[in-house]
């Protein structure tokens, strides 16, 4: 049981995560400010240092919240669809819905890197990979159900033995090449969103972007191969 000391200070690093989310909507990564979140909170600037010791733990907090919020929508929308190729579409409008959403905290994780931040990857690796752990599951399965068509191409023997060691590390029955059309349709549903949320097409070029989304995802599940 936390005591209520430890339960004050998860409650003030919260307020902390909720001002930086806030500020990082307002000017971006690199101009957070420890010194606006203590007046958000109404602290003198100095007290927030006993609870974020830099600019960079700030980002590494939001990178991570970013990354976990993202994953538990992914993982809660894939829950009911019943076949995997509807699993996928859950979890493609679930990243477009929170992308479109939250554009600032999108483009933290997945746009421009900021200057001279390095996130530690022992904190962010694991929500970090979240939705692609999600991803190849439905792809395991559906290889498992017999739901997957698996392309007869062999990859090469690098990238064969990337991918052997992916399967390995989560357990996956999924075949290289197959796990290699779920890599890809993971980094195609990124682009699409990512090519949405900054403004990639042009102004007014598609003016039913959901509806280009559903071809998007819908050719995506096709070329991995899920019926």
């Amino acid at each position: 049981m936390a005591t209520a000391r430890e339960r004050a200070h998860a409650r003030t690093l919260e307020k902390i995560v909720a001002l930086g989310r806030d500020q990082l909507a307002e000017v971006g990564p690199a101009r957070l400010s420890l010194r606006e979140i203590a007046r958000g909170l109404g602290m003198v600037s100095s007290a927030v240092y006993r609870y974020v010791a830099s600019r960079d733990e700030l980002l590494t907090l939001l990178i991570v919240d970013a990354y976990q919020e993202l994953g538990q929508a992914v993982e809660s929308a894939i829950a009911e669809p019943p076949d995997p190729r509807q699993q996928y579409a859950a979890a493609g409008h679930a990243v477009r819905h929170w992308a479109l959403a939250n554009p600032a905290r999108y483009a933290l994780v997945f746009g421009t890197p900021v200057p001279g931040y390095h996130a530690p990857a022992e904190l962010t690796t694991g929500p970090g990979t979240r939705v692609i752990v999600a991803l190849v599951r439905i792809f395991d399965a559906a290889w498992q159900a017999g739901a997957l068509d698996v392309p007869q191409r062999e990859p090469g023997p690098a990238l064969l033995a990337d991918l052997e060691e992916i399967a390995r590390e989560y357990r996956l029955g999924l075949p290289p090449a197959g796990l290699a059309a779920a890599v890809t349709a993971w980094t195609g549903l990124f682009g699409a969103v990512s090519f949405e949320v900054f403004g990639q097409y042009g102004e007014n070029t598609f003016r039913a972007p959901e509806e280009l989304f559903e071809e998007q995802l819908a050719a995506l599940a096709t070329a991995a191969g899920l019926r």
